[in-house]
């Protein structure tokens, strides 16, 4: 049944890549990120509750290479995901809708997301002390 010379629906390929559809992409795939950072933040919580043996497996496998990884992975998804939703609600008072302001709000989220992040890090390896 299917008509071999209709057109298919435009997708990703046919787009040219904007800043605003990386953002919006971006925050979407930060948010399912924090969701499963949730899951990991309620198992250390639980590791801490039990104390002994599940807290120091638990500091382990945070401390492990693999573990700092994804709490980097996880600082870089809160923080983006932070600042482009102060972005959103910028939006919904209808502060910057022009094209011009969309696209420096856009690089000013991933600008700050990087310095930000860098900062907690600097600040958890002790570069503060």
């Amino acid at each position: 049944m299917t008509h071999p010379n209709r057109p298919l629906s435009p997708h990703l390929q046919v787009y040219r890549w904007q800043i605003t559809m990386l953002t919006s992409i971006l925050h979407r795939a930060t948010g399912i990120a924090l969701v499963v950072g949730a899951f990991g933040l309620a198992w250390w919580l639980l590791a801490v509750a039990a104390g002994g043996d599940a807290y120091a497996s638990a500091a382990a496998c945070l401390a492990s290479p693999l573990g700092r990884i994804a709490l980097f992975g996880f600082s870089l998804a809160l923080v983006y995901h932070l600042l482009n939703g102060i972005r959103h609600l910028l939006w919904d008072v209808g502060w910057g809708f022009e094209i011009p302001e969309l696209y420096r709000s856009g690089y000013i989220v991933f600008a700050l997301t990087v310095v930000f992040t860098a900062l907690i890090w600097f600040v958890a390896l002790g570069g503060a002390a």
